[in-house]
């Protein structure tokens, strides 16, 4: 009977294991597409700033030439 004992134990114990690795890897992933997501905005973030800024400079150049 310990024998059977063992042996249900170490599959209940296998199985959570495998669900538990799972678990982690969907994490790590979800995480790797957050950090994609934050770097992304950033740069979209700074490429809006920097045109705006040219076109508000091509604006102050053609009203106000020198």
């Amino acid at each position: 009977m310990t024998e059977r004992h063992k042996m249900t134990r170490q599959k209940a114990e296998l199985a959570f294991s495998n669900i538990q690795t799972q678990f982690f890897a969907k994490a790590e992933a979800v995480e790797e597409l957050q950090s994609i997501t934050k770097c992304r905005e950033a740069k979209t973030r700074r490429l809006r700033e920097a045109r705006l800024a040219k076109e508000q400079a091509d604006r102050l150049a053609f009203t106000c030439p020198r």
